[in-house]
């Protein structure tokens, strides 16, 4: 028995197919076959029933034994990340989302970060929050950064979410706007105003509690471009509602104003994994610089 042996029926059984298995381990077919066939003759049992219909099927021992294998192969892994930790070098590759807003909090921390470790290559895009848990979901970024109220990170039970900050809805409204007067706004002030907003979860459920007690407002656009939203403001076109954090780097062009509303949650930004996925050194360590600097 070895490690290749135990990469192989993992890959097997999740690709459901010795041809697809190895196409993705790079190996002829005939290979992986035998490898398959020399491991189940070692252990004296049959890992697979294998058909040309059905294709490669794990038997109820090769689920037990499969699922063994995927645990050695997850501690191989950790047992070797540990080891690069106490390099001098980290390297490798740091593919981060954030939602747009609080992309200017992680400037710093990765700059500091790179130079740091400047053999890790860093990419970091903007993206709403379900085209984040897709591409986390599809294995294309190692970090995703989003916001979640607690109602929702009870519904997306299957995510380990880490928080980094607390913020709030507030009102996002031009230097020019009479609103400044005010130092707090009232949901009922909303009413007859013309909004633009980020088409966004939680906006969309403060939205969605809002019409139901004060009636229906006047919504000029819903877009995932921040800096067309940015413009309708700066021109007073609109107000804008959105997470207090994600003004910080607008200056003077939008001032967030403190919506007194008995209705709205803390909103946490933070880190998102799938429970199952096991990091990597490179996020691991990212992510401990994240929560020391924020």
């Amino acid at each position: 028995m070895n490690l290749e042996q135990l990469e192989y029926i993992v890959e097997v059984a999740k690709t459901g197919s010795l041809t697809k298995a190895a196409q993705n381990s790079h190996v002829t077919l005939s290979a992986i076959s035998q490898s398959v066939s020399l491991l189940e003759s070692e252990l004296a049992l049959s890992l697979f029933n294998r058909s040309r219909g059905l294709g490669a099927v794990p038997t109820p021992e090769g689920k037990a034994i499969i699922s063994k294998a995927s645990e050695v192969l997850l501690k191989i892994n950790e047992l070797r990340e540990e080891a690069q930790s106490y390099s001098n070098t980290l390297s490798g590759q740091l593919r981060i989302a954030t939602i747009p807003g609080p992309m200017h909090l992680l400037v710093g921390v990765v700059s500091n970060f790179k130079r740091d470790f400047p053999n890790v290559k860093i990419e970091i895009f903007e993206k709403g929050p379900k085209e984040i848990l897709d591409l986390m979901k599809h294995d294309k970024i190692d970090i995703g950064l989003i916001a979640l109220s607690e109602n929702l990170i009870e519904k997306h039970h299957t995510l380990s979410f880490e928080r980094l900050l607390e913020g709030k809805i507030v009102v996002g409204v031009n230097k020019q706007s009479p609103l400044l007067l005010e130092k707090t706004i009232t949901p009922e002030k909303l009413v007859g105003q013309t909004l633009v907003l980020y088409d966004d979860e939680h906006i969309r459920e403060f939205m969605t509690q809002f019409i139901s007690i004060y009636g229906d407002v006047d919504i000029l656009f819903i877009s995932n471009n921040t800096q067309a939203i940015q413009n309708a403001v700066t021109e007073g076109l609109a107000l804008t509602i959105g997470l207090d954090y994600s003004f910080k780097n607008d200056g003077p062009h939008i001032i967030p104003l403190e919506l007194e509303s008995p209705n709205t949650e803390p909103i946490y930004y933070g880190w998102v994994l799938p429970e199952e996925k096991h990091a990597s050194q490179v996020s691991k360590r990212f992510l401990n610089r994240l929560k020391f600097e924020f």
